[in-house]
């Protein structure tokens, strides 16, 4: 019953960091004025598609360093207050959030690799 309650909270974080990638993405890309009607529909569609798909890769990649730090230090640490471990957690995914996003946002526009 541990495992699963465990494999639950990694599950919940998990879609929390992966809403987080793509609240990044869409802070990046900006909001999406092309019209729906005719060929820009097709822009439209790619905007979104462009958005969530890479969003979605930017937040499993928070999601597993996030998993990463949890299981080897946060548990370690965190063991006595629910409401302070959680808030400790949630500063710890917004922290990793904001690395991973400098990272990307360097290997994009300094570097031009991505």
């Amino acid at each position: 019953m541990k495992t699963l309650q465990q494999i639950l909270t990694y599950l919940i974080w998990t879609v929390i960091a992966l809403l987080l990638g793509i609240g990044y993405m869409r802070i990046l890309l900006g909001p999406n004025d092309a019209p729906k009607e005719g060929l820009w529909y097709l822009f439209h569609v790619f905007y979104n598609f462009g958005m969530i798909h890479i969003g979605l890769r930017v937040g499993a990649v928070i999601a597993i360093l996030f998993i990463i730090l949890d299981v080897f230090y946060l548990k370690k640490k965190l063991k006595n207050n629910k409401w302070q471990s959680f808030l400790t957690r949630l500063l710890f995914l917004l922290g990793i959030a904001m690395f991973v996003g400098g990272i990307h946002y360097i290997l994009e526009k300094v570097i031009d690799v991505i």
